[in-house]
């Protein structure tokens, strides 16, 4: 489902993350993947980064648009962003994939 939400959905890039985002199945809430690649970094900076994405989307998951699905992938330069300007950009992304509808 991965591979299909980045194939054929829409894109959305920032500094440290890309957004890919294709209507769902249903209306339900927004369902969210997490994407960190070997580039980024070892083992614990990978989770460390797939923590900060899932926070940050825990918290903005009321502005998200409902049946969606969204695939978040994490850039090298993620793995120095720290929580703060994660939370930031993933937040301008979601308002940009609002804004879509």
């Amino acid at each position: 489902e991965y591979l299909a939400i980045q194939g054929g959905g829409r894109r959305f890039t920032g500094d440290h993350y890309m957004m890919f985002v294709r209507r769902g199945a249903g209306d339900a809430s927004a369902r969210i993947g997490v994407t960190v690649s070997r580039k980024v970094g070892n083992a614990v900076l990978r989770n460390k980064v797939k923590r900060w994405v899932r926070e940050s989307c825990r918290r903005m998951r009321g502005e998200l648009p409902a049946g969606v699905d969204l695939v978040v992938v994490a850039r090298p330069s993620a793995a120095g962003a720290g929580y703060g300007p994660t939370a930031s950009e993933l937040a301008n992304l979601a308002r940009r994939v609002r804004g879509l509808r």
